[in-house]
């Protein structure tokens, strides 16, 4: 544990419904650039997240991971496809149940703490902010801000302007606010970026608390593998679509509805793009994949 001082999370005060499953099923997102571009950030994606489950999404820029967690949050609509939170299908709600939607049941922590924060005001203040959208008549459920403040080690920081704290002061209070909803999904997008070792640390560990004492099912998005490699599930994204799962310390290539199959990383950048391969049962649970053509990788070319 780091240096900073962080008080143990037991979930006292705040509201437990449970987290909420997630499903996506044949989620396509197009966006066009500024010169006129169309881009398919997302190729009929499926998953499944269970209610309460903990999930990393690695992968390189442009693959479609943040696109895909804006769309978990109601923040964008998918161009095709369906996507339900539990039993309710929110691509397809009207934007006043969605707005509903973003207030109480998912909360989203956008990349770069400040983006999450009004700089102007106090911890205390964005949180009571923070709260504003959920019904009058919840409000008494939800946690007090001086709880939560104290619960992230910013007990004294809670008449601080956000502007004049430290980055991993920001980010603890981003979070803080992020569940100061009780939401029953909480998404992440790189919430330990540009912070320092103790700083990820505890933002991490904080994390996992919050899913696990308040039984939120949390989804993040990181570049970072250590921070993915403390999760239980981990999901690679490659081109649009979902490539590889890492379950328990064991990676597994995922098989796409159509057939595709995206290679390990280590097999794809050994083996050539064209080079023919065969794929042969052996037995009912093994498959064998063997090259058929094309150069051994020691024979390559430089």
């Amino acid at each position: 544990m780091s240096a900073i001082d962080v008080t143990p999370w037991d979930g006292s005060g705040a509201t437990r419904q449970g987290g909420v499953e997630v499903r996506c099923e044949g989620v396509v997102h197009l966006y066009r650039t500024f010169a006129g571009h169309d881009v398919v950030a997302l190729r009929g994606l499926d998953l499944s997240i269970a209610p309460g489950e903990r999930v990393a999404f690695l992968g390189p820029s442009g693959c479609g991971k943040s696109t895909l967690l804006t769309l978990l949050g109601g923040i964008q609509r998918p161009s095709a496809g369906r996507i339900f939170l539990g039993d309710q299908e929110i691509s397809r709600l009207s934007e006043r149940r969605l707005t509903r939607v973003r207030a109480r049941l998912v909360s989203t922590m956008l990349q770069g703490a400040t983006r999450n924060l009004l700089s102007y005001a106090t911890a205390r203040q964005n949180l009571a902010f923070s709260q504003l959208g959920t019904d009058p008549e919840d409000r008494d459920e939800l946690p007090e801000p001086a709880e939560l403040l104290e619960r992230v080690g910013l007990a004294d920081q809670r008449d601080q302007a956000v502007s004049t704290m430290s980055g991993g002061q920001r980010q603890r209070l981003a979070l803080a606010c992020a569940v100061s909803t009780g939401p029953r999904l909480l998404l992440a997008d790189e919430p330990t970026s540009a912070l320092g070792h103790d700083d990820r640390a505890v933002v991490v560990d904080l994390l996992h608390r919050v899913a696990t004492d308040l039984d939120t099912t949390l989804v993040v998005v990181t570049h970072q593998a250590e921070v993915a490699a403390s999760f239980p599930r981990t999901i690679t994204m490659k081109n649009g679509r979902i490539g590889a799962e890492g379950r328990s310390g064991s990676e597994y290539a995922v098989l796409g509805e159509e057939g595709l199959l995206h290679l390990p990383t280590e097999l794809a950048e050994l083996w050539p793009a064209g080079l023919l391969v065969r794929i042969e049962a052996e037995g009912d649970d093994r498959l064998v994949i063997s090259r058929e053509g094309g150069q051994n990788p020691e024979e390559r070319q430089p």
